[in-house]
């Protein structure tokens, strides 16, 4: 198991807290949902034999108590640097309840090859396809909706450090570890200046790798990499 937070818990009772781990390459605004989720409730620390640090605060979401981990940035599940490593240790050696991927709209092809092993992992996956601004901005538009019919899992738009998109990604953690199949509420085709989009298709059990054919995706570790 990791490290323990040295600050008290948020709340107390007898409601187990579960555990959240944010995941995504450099750059893509983890930190940024990190910071949203937790506000100044954060350690930093080395990951136990490694000089890579992890960031770990507690959060209520919804009114659920979590440990939100921020893991060092990572481009597969297949590692090939020491803060790859790092990650997928967290994801195996701890109860994670849930994962959040981040992903930049403007590059989600060369980053839905983690999507797929997340959900090949077999792991409780939300999907956040953040930076929706800057994508329209470029010509970029993207179909959330259809994008979680594809995958079979829950997908997001959000624009974090406009706070865009917040409360749908919330809603969606919340729904996700009390089992509920479809919150609505997140950015549809409209984007990130358009209308909240369509109510989600959690649930949906889709065709991810057919997704990620279909968007030039699927070429393995390397690829996402930008190799």
């Amino acid at each position: 198991m990791g490290q323990g937070l040295t600050h008290p818990p948020i709340g107390g009772g007898s409601v187990r807290r579960r555990k959240l781990a944010i995941i995504g390459t450099p750059n893509v605004g983890k930190s940024v949902l990190f910071n949203v989720l937790t506000g100044a409730y954060a350690t930093v620390s080395n990951y136990p034999g490694t000089t890579v640090e992890v960031s770990r605060g507690l959060a209520r979401i919804r009114g659920i108590p979590f440990e939100v981990i921020d893991t060092p940035g990572t481009y597969s599940l297949v590692p090939m640097t020491e803060e790859e490593r790092v990650t997928l240790s967290l994801l195996l050696s701890e109860e994670v309840d849930i994962v959040v991927h981040v992903v930049d709209a403007r590059n989600l092809r060369r980053m839905l090859p983690l999507t797929l092993q997340l959900i090949e992992a077999d792991l409780k996956l939300i999907l956040d396809v953040n930076i929706l601004d800057e994508a329209e901005r470029i010509g970029i538009w993207i179909d959330i909706p259809g994008l979680e019919r594809e995958l079979g899992v829950p997908v997001v738009g959000t624009v974090l450090t406009r706070g865009l998109g917040v409360d749908a990604l919330k809603d969606r953690v919340a729904g996700c570890v009390q089992g509920i199949s479809s919150v609505s509420g997140a950015f549809g085709v409209g984007g990130a200046s358009g209308v909240p989009g369509a109510p989600g298709t959690s649930g949906v059990h889709g065709a991810p790798r057919r997704a990620c054919a279909r968007l030039g995706a699927c070429r393995g570790p390397d690829s996402a990499r930008g190799a």
